[in-house]
């Protein structure tokens, strides 16, 4: 294999395989926004031979905290076995990324109510609580309102970093937003807004607005912008191993960054396509990884 690859990379694929072939600590940002098992069900993947974070290989993924780390897999378990079947697909998969990721590397994995509590959980075991950075929630109002509950209108996304002492993270890359009370802060603070805290009020993608692909799962570049400003420097490469329709390679292009994307369907393949082709983004797309 030939590394880092000529210009940006889309592989249509199995992201499973596609990860295999992917050197080891080649990607600053890993972006993981998987299928959220709205369904309760998922069809098993084998997790054999497949690379833990902690290096080794085996049928079973170990991770840092080795048996501590099976024994609350097997507690999770055992009051949601239909879980199992979502988090041996997607465990392998996390193993991947968290070898991809430099040593100055930032994981954010993308869930919603349904699995959050779950796989942060078993990531703190995996990987080690003390690689958690952060629980994003990403708060928006669209959509159907429900009268027998409160409505849940947000997503979570999970932040795991490579090495706790040493990653990267630059704040002040990232795009400010309006303070919620402008009146209570000086006017200088209010003309140059604040960071962002870990919840993100930002809406989905419009219906009719201009970034709409038509893609189901569609994320705001809103979103995908604002973690890559922070967990990234120009000319880093990013990797999206659920790709969908593009938002994370549209957004790296726009901001310097090289990237990878990854998806397995057809679909999603052609909306990238049309996708970066409009934005001016000449990635090359391939059916393996270079």
């Amino acid at each position: 294999m030939t590394w880092p690859p000529t210009g940006d990379l889309v592989i249509h694929g199995d992201n499973l395989a596609a990860a295999a072939t992917l050197p080891d600590g080649a990607f600053t940002l890993v972006y993981l926004d998987p299928p959220f098992n709205t369904g309760r069900s998922q069809t098993r993947q084998s997790t054999t031979s497949v690379r833990s974070a902690s290096g080794t290989t085996a049928g079973t993924v170990v991770g840092f905290q080795g048996q501590r780390y099976e024994r609350i897999r097997g507690d999770l378990m055992s009051y949601d076995d239909e879980f199992e079947d979502y988090w041996s697909f997607l465990e392998p998969r996390l193993a991947e990324a968290w070898r991809l990721l430099a040593d100055d590397g930032t994981l954010y994995l993308h869930l919603d109510y349904r699995e959050a509590h779950y796989a942060k959980v078993l990531l703190d075991a995996l990987f080690g609580r003390e690689c958690f950075l952060n629980e994003i929630i990403w708060a928006y109002d669209y959509g159907g309102k429900s009268k027998r509950r409160w409505p849940t209108k947000h997503d979570t996304i999970l932040v795991y970093v490579k090495d706790p002492k040493g990653y990267f993270f630059d704040s002040q890359a990232v795009d400010r937003e309006p303070y919620m009370a402008p009146g209570l802060v000086t006017p200088e603070k209010a003309a140059r807004g604040k960071l962002p805290t870990d919840v993100w009020w930002h809406t989905i993608v419009s219906p009719t607005g201009r970034e709409k692909t038509g893609y189901p799962t569609q994320k705001p570049e809103g979103v995908l912008r604002r973690i890559v400003q922070a967990s990234s420097r120009e000319g880093d490469w990013v990797l999206d191993l659920f790709a969908g329709s593009g938002t994370t390679g549209a957004v790296a292009a726009s901001l310097g960054r090289r990237f990878v994307l990854v998806d397995t369907s057809p679909d999603a393949v052609a909306v990238i396509r049309r996708r970066l082709a409009a934005a001016g983004v000449p990635a090359r797309f391939s059916e393996t990884a270079p």
